[in-house]
């Protein structure tokens, strides 16, 4: 008998790259080295990759010389991922209930990358992280990004009822501006906050990217 869990569970078919690994990854990269002056006396940075999906991003970020591990709930993409990538080492897990044990207090970095809006309770990743980062780590958010301009095209285009689609099981359910992202942090007593955007031209991008530190 299959449980809910199993039922509901986003599954992974195979170990490629997201879509949104081809415009995320350099500026993602550039937050990532952006870091090392905050821990000059380290050679080799931790990160912890939360929603790790299938490993394919936390694959590409070891390659740079990082230390990656990875943590997902999903049991086909901790699967795959270990099956496929082991220049890192993953861990099946929940945003919800991170295993603190294993990861608590350990990480220079932590990164999300398109999680955040797939979550009922956005702020407990924003909140759990900090359990997990070293004294002045950081925190990478990205996600889609919202702003008046797209929202107005997208609008004005025809296009809002595909862009906020309630047919694609597993999907977005949270739309974060960089006002909101703003608020969501600084809630939690994070400071030093940064954007990056990417995909597409000014003020229509594809994604957010956002570092961000506790005080």
């Amino acid at each position: 008998m299959i449980s809910s869990t199993e039922k509901y569970e986003y599954s992974y078919s195979n170990s490629q790259p997201g879509h949104h690994h081809s415009y995320l990854i350099k500026p993602l990269m550039e937050m990532i080295s952006e870091s090392l002056d905050i821990f000059e006396h380290q050679t080799k940075l931790r990160i912890l990759d939360i929603g790790c999906g299938n490993g394919s991003l936390s694959s590409l970020i070891a390659h740079q010389g990082y230390e990656v591990v990875g943590i997902e709930e999903s049991e086909s993409g901790v699967e795959l991922a270990n099956q496929n990538f082991p220049n890192c080492r993953f861990i099946q897990g929940t945003i919800y209930n991170l295993p603190y044990a294993e990861l608590g207090d350990k990480f220079d970095i932590v990164i999300a990358a398109e999680v955040i809006e797939h979550l009922f309770y956005p702020k407990e990743l924003v909140r759990n992280v900090k359990q997990c980062l070293k004294q002045n780590g950081r925190l990478i958010l990205t996600t889609p990004y919202h702003g008046y301009l797209k929202n107005l095209m997208l609008a004005v285009s025809g296009k809002m009822d595909n862009h906020l689609t309630t047919l694609w099981d597993g999907g977005h359910i949270k739309f974060f501006s960089v006002a909101t992202m703003n608020e969501l942090l600084k809630s939690e007593n994070y400071t030093d906050i940064k954007f990056k955007f990417a995909g597409r031209f000014p003020y229509f991008w594809k994604s957010m990217l956002c570092s961000s530190t506790l005080i």
